[in-house]
């Protein structure tokens, strides 16, 4: 539960991020060098990086909430 609720932060993070990059591309074009401004590989890498991160980073609490007893979570106030 605590990793999906990351990723769904996430998958939308990605959606707003990669339509603002593909919204500005024009802007972006003069600072790049050897790319394009759409290269989908360069997309795809930066987003899998992402993707990496937060699972990394949800993971830990993950875990954490994993070793908790259930019955002394809900009798905790």
């Amino acid at each position: 539960m605590v990793i999906a609720q990351g990723m769904r932060i996430t998958v939308w993070g990605v959606i707003v991020g990669l339509c603002a990059a593909l919204a500005f591309t024009r802007v972006m074009a003069s600072l790049l060098y050897d790319v394009t401004p759409n290269d989908p590989a360069t997309f795809a890498v930066i987003v899998s990086i992402l993707v990496a991160c937060v699972l990394l980073a949800c993971w830990g609490p993950a875990f954490r909430a994993s070793l908790v007893d259930p019955q002394v979570a809900l009798r905790h106030e």
